[in-house]
């Protein structure tokens, strides 16, 4: 009863510090067994080797060396994974995910709002034969090859999702504070007959920076 006062004689208590040791349901069960104390619930057994210090010793995980005991051992049928069903639910040899994205694909990104493109190049993170890139990236280096080192691509247009080759400059990517209206109006949220001008202040303010850490460097 969940309160009461629970009395054990003093031969009761050292059986139980005896036989400490042993898995916490076993005990329990010879305890009942031995005593007859039906009014001695697991829990209960449980609660008072825990206020007295009578551990297992056992933590639950594995040592370091220590062989599962299942190890190579297959799973017998009609149990676990080799339920009915469970089985009715796994991946059958060469079937694929229901969302499994083919070449072609494309989705834009709700965070950053950029197209992405699934094309037929092996993952090199999954090594699965398709991955998603970068539309107006991926487009933009089949006519111009690889990015430069230090330098990204900026819609010319301020839409992200015009992924034209022909809509992007290639600027290096200590350009971007200044684009992003860090000193000065955003480039994106700027009227169109504003945008070239803004670009090429921000070009202009670059290069003077550039020249200026040559400068301190040299000195």
């Amino acid at each position: 009863m969940k309160g009461h006062y629970i009395k054990y004689t003093v031969k009761q208590l050292a059986w139980i510090k005896h036989h400490r040791k042993l898995p916490r349901r076993e005990a329990h069960r010879l305890f009942v067994k031995k005593f007859r104390r039906r009014d001695f619930t697991l829990q209960a057994f449980g609660a008072l080797c825990n206020r007295k210090g009578w551990l297992t010793g056992r933590t639950g995980c594995y040592e370091p060396g220590l062989v599962p005991h299942n190890k190579g051992k297959p799973c017998p049928p009609g149990i676990g994974g080799r339920h009915p069903n469970s089985r009715k639910t796994q991946f059958k040899k060469g079937q694929l995910p229901h969302n499994t994205m083919f070449p072609g694909y494309e989705r834009v990104d709700q965070k950053d709002g950029y197209v992405y493109l699934c094309i037929a190049e092996t993952n090199p993170y999954t090594g699965f034969e398709h991955r998603m890139v970068l539309k107006h990236k991926h487009l933009w280096e089949k006519q111009h090859g690889p990015l430069p080192e230090g330098h990204c691509l900026k819609s010319k247009d301020g839409i992200r999702t015009n992924t034209d080759p022909g809509n992007w400059y290639l600027v290096p990517r200590a350009m971007l504070p200044r684009l992003a209206g860090r000193w000065s109006v955003n480039y994106d949220s700027a009227p169109a007959e504003l945008k070239p001008t803004l670009f090429a202040i921000a070009k202009l303010e670059q290069a003077a920076r550039e020249k200026r850490t040559r400068k301190s460097r040299e000195h």
